[in-house]
């Protein structure tokens, strides 16, 4: 199963997540990914100024292993594992402290900080979804107790540690885990509250707010007491808190991203067909300097004019059949390639390639979902798109990636951000005035904004499963305004 996800990341990107989840029936899982993208004639992106590098540049992929699944309230549990994990982690450090054992500690403490923000942001999701939430009590209950118990468990789990045996730099980690709980606690929470702000009913719900309110307000204490960063009046100070918590996320999460080294794909196929190429040429011309020998004799003037002709000849040709070759193995080889290892062990493989096409090599299915969300003003049905193609496959091995983890791991995640800024380049004013005329007959103008927009046809296929989703990217030279599921 592909799961995907698309918001708008800043004034000049498009985040995708996909959400690569394996069948774990043991079999090896392969996933692939074809998105269609249409771009406007008159943004001046074409296959001779915007090749693969560029494409490239302007795409930033993470890749990572989706957070293990687990209820707010089971994590509360003191039975649970990944509390369980912990804590003997924290004694074995304690018993008999070896690198191995720093590294073990260091694991369990950032994936237990990583899966309570993750349970707690789907609790609070289910929370802010829901229609009637002051009869649904028991899910405030659920998310307000929870959310307690496991901080109090997890504190209690610091006595264990805060011993002289016990370097300042290893208690600094779990204080930094922490702090990134609580601070994730508050972040949700208050978006709890908002969503009953802005509510038509929020007369309503005041008490419910109120037990929001109360948690936020102990853990702002908490964290007073613990010398954790708040934010005051001083700019600068809220200035390095914002870089100290984006700091303390990637410090968190480190233990759930997959490092990649991409490498180029079909290089060995690429340089047989080149040779083959070179051949054909080859063979070209010396077959044309023996029969013109044959017939001429050995140095006359039709002999040299022939073996001039011959030579520019074999150069062309050796060109077409690189040119021919290079378009076959693009259909059948990638760009690049990537091996997914956990630690050591090669749990998947990722490959990915991009290419302009033309909209006849476009399936119909495709075209179809772009022709659907037509409308008179777009390009579309004037002037023909520029398409490109950008193709991903991914495979996953079930048992290497279970073998590999101390906890039950679901598959991969990739987070993709794709940066318009080149497309911007050719784009007209922002705004273009409107000539209007009111009521009482007086001209006037108004500012409108001159949009742009990209669509993107995702295919995905896992197994003999294949779904489509259409994303349109509304944007004007100074950025992206939104991005939409059709």
């Amino acid at each position: 199963m592909i799961s995907i996800q698309a918001k708008k990341h800043d004034n000049f990107s498009v985040e995708f997540k996909f959400g690569f989840n394996c069948t774990e029936d043991g079999v090896r899982d392969d996933f692939s990914v074809n998105a269609w993208i249409f771009v406007p004639n008159s943004v001046g992106v074409n296959p001779e100024n915007y090749g693969k590098n560029q494409f490239y540049r302007d795409v930033k992929s993470n890749v990572r292993l989706i957070t293990p699944a687990y209820l707010l309230r089971d994590i509360a549990k003191d039975s649970s594992l990944p509390l369980q994990s912990l804590r003997k982690a924290l004694e074995k450090l304690l018993d008999s402290p070896q690198p191995k054992d720093f590294d073990a500690y260091e694991y369990h403490l950032k994936m237990f900080a990583a899966i309570f923000k993750s349970a707690l942001r789907d609790h609070a999701a289910h929370l802010r979804a829901t229609k009637s939430l002051d009869t649904a009590g028991y899910l405030v209950d659920d998310y307000v107790n929870s959310s307690k118990m496991v901080l109090s468990r997890f504190r209690e789990l610091y006595r264990i540690i805060d011993v002289p045996t016990v370097s300042d730099k290893t208690r600094s980690y779990f204080r930094l885990c922490d702090e990134f709980m609580s601070h994730v606690l508050e972040l949700q929470t208050v978006r709890i509250i908002r969503k009953i702000d802005s509510s038509p009913r929020a007369d309503t719900l005041k008490q419910i707010r109120g037990r929001f309110l109360s948690l936020i307000m102990e853990e702002q204490q908490y964290k007073k007491t613990r010398e954790y960063g708040t934010l005051s009046d001083d700019e600068e100070h809220n200035r390095q808190l914002v870089y100290h918590r984006g700091m303390l996320k990637k410090f968190i999460e480190s233990e759930l991203y997959i490092r990649l080294d991409k490498k180029r794909d079909g290089v060995a196929v690429e340089q047989l067909y080149y040779s083959i190429a070179a051949g054909i040429a080859m063979i070209f011309a010396t077959a044309v300097a023996w029969f013109t020998q044959v017939r001429y004799g050995n140095i006359t003037w039709p002999l040299f004019i022939v073996l001039v002709v011959s030579y520019m000849m074999k150069d062309r040709i050796k060109d077409l059949m690189r040119y021919y070759f290079a378009h076959k193995l693009g259909n059948k080889y990638y760009d690049k390639k990537a091996t997914i290892t956990i630690g050591k062990q090669r749990v998947g493989e990722l490959k990915e390639g991009f290419d302009f096409i033309s909209a006849e090599k476009a399936p119909v299915e495709v075209i179809k979902l772009r022709d659907a969300a037509a409308s008179v003003e777009d390009e579309s049905l004037i002037f023909e798109e520029k398409i490109m193609l950008y193709r991903k496959h991914l495979t996953i091995d079930d048992v290497a990636l279970a073998a590999n983890a101390d906890y039950p791991m679901r598959g991969i995640n990739e987070i993709m951000r794709l940066h318009l800024t080149r497309f911007t380049q050719k784009m007209d004013n922002p705004e273009v005035p409107i000539d209007v005329v009111d009521d009482q007959g007086n001209i006037g103008s108004v500012q409108v904004d001159k949009i742009y927009c990209i669509n993107i046809v995702f295919q995905f296929q896992h197994d003999s499963d294949v779904e489509y989703h259409h994303f349109r990217i509304t944007m004007t030279r100074d950025g992206v305004l939104r991005i939409d599921e059709i």
